[in-house]
């Protein structure tokens, strides 16, 4: 957990040098205009410039990253920041100021694009959302720091411009530094790249902890698109509380499963319903007719979080190393090198070392025996899959069946389950089938000798559990691997499989065509809400509300004033970032934005009002201002981060990077739009007029959100792209009805 922190921080110094920047263009840009005679439309191209260079990276940023990887980028972004801090502290002129502005919007454009991804990719799911509102809160930090480097540097009778700007270089030179020595590649992408040895030692060290076997499992199974999926509620619990035989051969409405205790089988009997559904079950969410069905599947979810207990702590207290095998009796029988791979110290390819490409032949799940037709198509009936002996692995069935169940976190569980059915030719077809469990809300006692549930009645004095699935097929145990080796399922990576779908196909995948529209959607209206314009020009709004008026008594001009508030209103941003990053994974992401969104309205309206209302000098600009402040402080603890944290969220693993740079695109296309028109707007109709847009756009963001925007706090990624995917194909399939 420490490494996820320390890691998180080290990538978020980029999000530092944007905020730095954004504060040191807002004041340089006064000085710039007057010394450099420039027009209006000059002056909002030099603001714009490193938008303009943040777009165009942008649009190959995400392809490249999935490419070559998350850090390799976060390095070139430090490296851009450093070269165009320099640059702009030599500019001889506006061309060479503007081409340092480029090289500052490249680094820029990288920098947010892939510091959202990479926590993501990074974090725990309990934290990611307190992890990834970091780059607001040091870009806050930033900001405030480099006001009060230009409110100082304006009290001297010549302040330089140039010193203002190309002081980034030397925060840049730590970003360089930590970028190329501390930062790990992401495991995510590692995984995907077949990089299984150096996954394992990253996860390893983010975590803290030696064993990751559960979450290098739910890696590989996050390279899966698409795909059948259903969603379930079963009732786990000992074999001898659901069934009296204590088999389920005989019974095809039970699936067997396995606890994680060396000889104690579960077996999970279907409800008939589910509490996870696209209809809400318990009240908490108001079925609109406009709202998107996804909102109540996500809230689905979120409304039915048991109290207390969990499942881990009822079902799986410890959960197996799936990578590893638990019975020290069976390394005998087997070489070295095999041994090796049971313990998990190796991921070692036929053709290479650990840490080359080569290792994507590497097995997963170490066996017993290397005879697919004798380990993984065992007849049901002999209760060979499904069985386990007292003294069994605990991922281990008595023939070498690798059945495991995993915590992912958020209090989801990862499970595989062999399931047959008959084939067109008569014969008995098997396969694996991957399940993410969650604990349900059941109202009877968790103990009793007869307890009545939806789908039959429970006898025993033991213990269960009610708990919604989410069954599809795997990409660990995927039909593709299992038949192109015959050692193990595994041998080859499932990367190579998930390789063949071609990225725009995969773009067009149900899924995440919903999560595309709910990604975009929110960065353009994120941005026409204003903020970015209103962060570029806070000196020269705050001098047209009439701040200088409230700072009349200390002898400040005017410029020096704005300088002293904008510096001000960055400082009373940070506390509102803060309580934000508790809130992040607590009330969640949607709460959040629909809570905080009003607020926006309120200010601006405010805000309109007064410039309609005679009123004394004095009263009217610490209205305005206030509003402003207000705006500010409210937009960074909720619409500011939610949206980076939400898009780098809901994609898959083979698409998240070209699926976050589409909405980054969009991000920056929009963020030159505002720029660069707030200053003609200014002169045209004014502050008012402008406030007045953006409480309209502000409204509109309350409707999308409430309508389009699931909450995602604490779900593993893997399963809320699967919740993504399985929603979007049952509303595909409801409209085609």
């Amino acid at each position: 957990m420490r490494g996820a922190v320390l890691v998180a921080l080290a990538a978020t110094v980029g999000n530092f040098l944007q905020g730095w920047d954004n504060a040191a263009i807002a004041g340089a840009v006064i000085y710039i205009k007057a010394e450099l005679d420039l027009s209006s439309t000059i002056e909002g191209l030099v603001v714009a410039m490193s938008l303009i260079g943040a777009t165009a990276i942008t649009t190959c940023s995400g392809a490249i990253s999935d490419t070559v990887g998350r850090r390799p980028m976060l390095i070139a972004s430090s490296l851009l920041y450093f070269v165009s801090g320099l640059v702009m502290l030599w500019s001889p002129n506006v061309y060479v100021l503007l081409f340092a502005r480029l090289l500052d919007g490249l680094g820029i454009g990288l920098a947010v694009t892939l510091v959202p991804i990479y926590i993501s990719e990074t974090a725990p799911p309990d934290i990611r959302g307190l992890l990834n509102t970091l780059p607001q809160f040091l870009g806050s930090a930033a900001m405030f720091l480099s006001y009060c480097m230009i409110f100082a540097m304006s009290l001297e009778t010549s302040p330089s411009w140039k010193l203002m700007l190309g002081v980034l270089a030397i925060p840049s030179l730590v970003y360089v530094a930590l970028a190329i020595f501390f930062l790990p590649e992401s495991p995510r992408w590692l995984v995907s790249k077949g990089k299984m040895q150096e996954a394992k030692k990253v996860l390893q060290r983010l975590r803290g902890t030696e064993d990751v076997s559960g979450e290098m499992a739910l890696l590989v199974e996050g390279l899966g698109i698409g795909g059948e999926t259903s969603i379930e509620e079963y009732i786990i619990g000992p074999a001898d509380e659901l069934t009296d035989d204590h088999e389920t051969g005989g019974d095809q409405s039970k699936v067997k499963l396995y606890g994680a205790e060396e000889g104690l089988s579960w077996v999970a009997k279907p409800t008939g319903q589910s509490s996870i559904s696209l209809v809400s079950r318990h009240g908490s969410l108001v079925n609109v007719p406009l709202m998107d069905p996804l909102v109540t599947l996500f809230g689905s979810v979120h409304e039915k979080l048991p109290e207390s207990g969990s499942m881990r702590s009822m079902i799986m207290p410890n959960f197996g190393n799936m990578f590893s095998q638990a019975d020290p009796h069976a390394h005998g029988d087997h070489s070295d090198e095999e041994s090796q791979l049971r313990h998990g110290d190796e991921y070692r390819s036929e053709h290479g070392g650990a840490d080359s490409d080569d290792d994507l032949q590497s097995p997963l799940i170490s066996r017993q025996t290397t005879s697919m037709d004798k380990d993984m198509l065992p007849p049901l009936s002999h209760g060979s899959l499904l069985s386990m002996g007292r003294r069994g692995s605990v991922v281990q069935g008595t023939a070498g069946e690798a059945v495991a169940a995993t915590d992912i976190g958020g209090g989801w569980q990862l499970a595989w389950q062999w399931a047959e059915k008959e084939g067109e030719d008569g014969k008995k077809e098997g396969g694996f089938k991957r399940v993410y469990l969650h604990e349900g809300v059941t109202t009877a006692s968790r103990r009793g000798s007869l307890v009545s549930l939806p789908g039959g009645d429970v006898t025993g004095g033991g213990e269960y559990i009610q708990a919604a699935a989410l069954v599809s097929s795997p990409a660990l145990y995927s039909k593709e691997l299992l038949s192109q080796h015959t050692v193990g399922p595994a041998m080859v990576h499932p990367s190579e499989t998930a390789s063949k779908t071609p990225m725009w196909a995969a773009l067009l995948e149900p899924g995440v065509r919903r999560a595309l529209i709910v990604g975009v959607g929110i960065q353009i209206l994120q941005q026409f809400a204003g903020i970015n314009g209103v962060l570029y020009y806070t000196p020269q709004i705050l001098e047209e509300a009439g701040v200088s008026v409230l700072l009349a008594d200390l002898g400040l001009g005017t410029t020096s004033a704005s300088f002293l508030i904008s510096a001000f209103t960055t400082f009373l941003m940070l506390p509102g970032i803060l309580v934000a990053m508790r809130l992040m994974d607590i009330s969640g992401r949607r709460l959040l934005l629909l809570s905080t969104i009003p607020i926006l309205i309120v200010s601006l309206v405010i805000f309109d009002i007064s410039e309609l209302i005679t009123m004394s000098s004095v009263a009217h600009a610490g209205i305005e201002t206030a509003c402003v402040i207000i705006y500010f402080c409210v937009f960074v603890a909720g619409y500011g981060p939610i949206p980076n944290i939400l898009c780098s969220e809901i994609f898959p693993t083979p698409v998240r990077g070209i699926c976050i740079a589409i909405c980054a695109l969009v991000y920056w296309i929009c963020d030159i739009i505002v720029t660069y028109t707030l200053p003609v707007l200014l002169n045209t109709i004014g502050l008012d007029g402008i406030f007045s847009i953006y409480a309209v756009v502000c409204v509109i963001s309350w409707i999308f959100v409430f309508l389009k925007v699931p909450e995602t706090k604490s779900m593993p990624l893997e399963v809320i792209t699967e919740f993504f995917s399985v929603g979007a194909r049952q509303i595909d399939a409801a409209k085609g009805q």
